[in-house]
């Protein structure tokens, strides 16, 4: 609710609150003759909780779900504040519309990444109607910052005319007392040598078949092989040293001490939750601040992308649509979240060949990406990657009718 003067003229406030809201909300305005009418209702007849410092409002219908968590509430949202500049920067309260969920750890990223804490909606709707609460700065707007708000240049909304992904991404790192990923202003091979091991990461993904993770199995094993086998050497090298990993995120596990027991009043649990032991997204975050090379299908699973360090590149294998015709004429290849990399100028994307997608994924295509990566990585590529080249060429073509239809 709003609390105007009368004789005071407001500009339009109506606001998406956030993109599973379709049309703008107003909120209700309750108008007094005087200042003192108004000073007097907030003082005498209400007498309102109040909210210090930024408090900043968005809702998320499947945290449950970490990919979503981030990238359809606390992005967009952070988006949104990025625009009242330098609030972004200090620490911030989330009020969030949340189902209710036991086992969800994206609220604790969520309070960690803000710095305040987290108030629930569902909680403020119990609370008796004549209680009043007061935020001293509320932010919400969301809208269409979403990622899987598709945008005519097809980028993750702000990721790069706002600088919003790295933005996030340093943030995140920062309030979850990590060390920040390594800065590299104009090439990804600044601070490299051409002797460096590259650590190359194949993320687990649903859509890979029985068929595809042998390929992807025996892709790997050649690479290691040859890595191990010009560890240590000074001889020339045909190609870059790489370790390939073959990572399940759900099998990561954060490493604390189990043998210490804090008995923490009410008062004490933030502190010795927060800032003394690891969650598993910390976990997530010491893996993703080393990878050099990403790289999954289509899904959720390209969402950590933009957490990547500067210079790093991401392989998007792609998906087959429909589901389960590989090899017909029905089938085409799908990329999907390729403007989370679009719309994140620090790293540079390859996608697997769109016409050879279909007869699924084979060994020696992953193993020429790869290389392809390493190679791109310590010659140096440009930094920032132009948002159009790291678009696969479907992407391209998608944006380049957009530009048609203007």
């Amino acid at each position: 609710m709003v609390l105007a003067v009368k004789g005071k003229r407001l500009p339009l406030y109506s606001v998406r609150t956030d993109a599973f809201v379709r049309t703008p909300t107003t909120p209700r305005k309750l108008v007094f003759d005087s200042y003192s009418h108004l000073e007097k209702f907030i003082r005498i007849s209400i007498r309102p909780r109040i909210f210090s410092s930024v408090t900043l409002y968005f809702s998320q219908l499947w945290h449950y779900n970490i990919g979503h968590a981030i990238f359809d509430g606390l992005y967009p949202a952070y988006v949104a504040l990025i625009r009242f500049s330098p609030k972004h920067l200090h620490p911030f309260r989330i009020l969030a519309g949340l189902n209710d969920c036991n086992n969800c750890w994206s609220e604790d990223v969520y309070s960690r990444f803000g710095g305040l804490e987290i108030l629930k909606r569902s909680v403020l709707n119990k609370m008796p109607r004549e209680k009043w609460f007061m935020f001293e700065e509320l932010v919400m707007g969301s809208g269409t910052l979403c990622q899987r708000c598709t945008q005519p240049n097809l980028q993750l909304p702000g990721g790069v005319e706002l600088d919003a992904s790295r933005l996030f991404r340093d943030r995140m790192y920062q309030q979850h007392g990590l060390v920040q990923p390594i800065v590299r202003q104009n090439s990804s091979s600044e601070k490299r040598t051409s002797h460096d091991v590259l650590h190359a990461y194949i993320i687990h993904n649903k859509r890979f078949t029985r068929n595809d993770r042998k390929e992807i199995d025996a892709a790997i094993n050649e690479i290691n092989n040859y890595t191990n086998s010009y560890l240590n050497k000074t001889a020339k090298l045909q190609w870059a040293l790489v370790q390939v990993s073959y990572l399940f995120y759900d099998q990561v596990r954060a490493q604390n001490c189990s043998s210490i027991e804090i008995n923490a009043t009410a008062s004490g649990s933030r502190s010795s939750t927060h800032e003394l032991f690891e969650n598993k997204f910390i976990a997530q975050l010491k893996i993703l601040r080393q990878m050099d090379i990403h790289i999954t299908g289509p899904g959720t699973g390209q969402m950590y992308q933009t957490f990547l360090s500067d210079g790093s590149v991401t392989i998007n294998l792609g998906g087959i649509r429909p589901p389960g015709l590989e090899n017909t004429e029905k089938a085409y290849t799908s990329y999907l979240e390729q403007y989370m990399t679009s719309g994140t100028p620090y790293i540079k994307g390859l996608y697997y060949p769109i016409n050879e997608r279909t007869k699924g994924i084979k060994k020696d295509e992953v193993i020429k990406l790869i290389r392809q990566a390493s190679q791109l990585i310590l010659q140096g590529f440009s930094l920032p990657v132009n948002a159009r080249d790291n678009l696969a060429p479907d992407g391209k073509l998608f944006v380049e009718l957009c530009e048609k239809d203007k």
